[in-house]
């Protein structure tokens, strides 16, 4: 039996309460629906800067109406360390996710991102302290990585800092640490590495790559890349992300606690695949896309070059078995973008 179908069937035996922030974010929601399908309780916050209430009601339509009826919502801040405290009171786990994101948003507004990732997060931290939290199970990022130019990342080594961003993830990595080691408290952080799926939204300045070329390819535009498309990153499937989550807050060896992990699946895929990829999924319903061909602008400041994850310390430790590779995912993202943007 895989290790997450085993953490799957205690689960459902044990039901938790569980309090996941940016719930109505693209990662936040797809942990909620995969928590309420497996008959847990489940306290969610969410500010509704990025997130969106209608993830909510496509979470609510997935489960059906008894699930449902296990979900208390709550609009909330988590630089508001009083709102916090009160939604931690009761909880086993938290699923961290709330944050705002974008490498770009933070180079161009610091000061908010270093309060929301920084100050949310350590508010969170003190609350989930307070309430004798069991497990907290955070959202890092492979940003952390900065400059280093080994390859595959492995937890270890990682250089400077190359965005704000960046330095708040990090950040979070030391509080956390700082805060097992000081308060006894059962953390986990997670380096995500360019995690893509349904309910990621496609709109805004700050659109991730996929869905934002998705949205663009099914409007018949012409996407950017930047540079030369040789960049390359380990994408990683969202329903990948729901598995070590779930893997991270069941964990019950003593080793496996209070590390960061990477998440991804494990290999890399350049710009200029990736948008062949999305242009053949929106060509099984818009074929005159095939014509398109992408624009290639200036450079990001901020982004590196390559990306690769070791993901065996996470294999080893959690049992993570990444299941969905980034083309089969593709196909299935590609699909919900259709359904739901065309």
């Amino acid at each position: 039996m895989k290790q997450i179908d085993y953490r799957k069937a205690q689960l459902q035996e044990v039901s938790r309460t569980w309090l996941v922030t940016g719930v109505a974010g693209f990662i936040g929601s797809n942990l909620l629906e995969e928590l309420l399908g497996m008959g847990q309780d489940v306290v969610g916050l969410d500010n509704f800067s990025t997130g969106k209430p209608e993830n909510l009601m496509a979470v609510k339509e997935a489960v059906g109406d008894a699930a449902w009826q296990r979900f208390r919502f709550h609009e909330a801040d988590i630089r508001n360390l009083t709102e916090c405290k009160n939604l931690c009171t009761g909880v086993d786990v938290v699923l961290h996710q709330a944050a705002l994101g974008s490498v770009p948003r933070s180079i161009e507004d610091p000061i908010t991102t270093n309060q929301s990732n920084l100050d949310g997060f350590l508010n969170m931290l003190v609350a989930a302290r307070d309430a004798h939290v069991k497990r907290f199970v955070y959202a890092a990022s492979s940003s952390t990585y900065g400059d280093h130019p080994g390859l595959p990342k492995v937890e270890d080594k990682i250089g400077r800092p190359l965005s704000p961003y960046a330095v708040t993830k990090y950040v979070n990595e030391l509080y956390a640490d700082v805060f097992a080691r000081t308060y006894g408290m059962e953390t986990i952080g997670l380096r995500y590495f360019n995690v893509f799926g349904k309910r990621q939204d496609p709109q805004g300045a700050y659109a991730a790559v996929i869905p934002k070329w998705a949205g663009q390819l099914l409007h018949l535009e012409v996407p950017t890349i930047h540079g030369d498309g040789q960049t390359s990153r380990d994408f990683c499937y969202i329903d990948n992300v729901v598995q070590i989550n779930l893997l991270s807050a069941t964990a019950e060896k003593q080793e496996a606690l209070n590390k960061v992990y990477n998440v991804a699946f494990g290999e890399r895929t350049t710009l200029n695949e990736l948008f062949r990829m999305i242009k053949e999924g929106v060509a099984v319903s818009q074929p005159e896309v095939r014509d398109i061909e992408p624009h290639y602008g200036p450079e990001r400041t901020g982004d590196v070059r390559h990306s690769l994850a070791d993901i065996s310390l996470a294999q080893e430790l959690l049992g993570y078995d990444p299941q969905v590779d980034v083309r089969t995912g593709m196909v299935a993202t590609v699909k919900w973008y259709i359904d739901n943007m065309g």
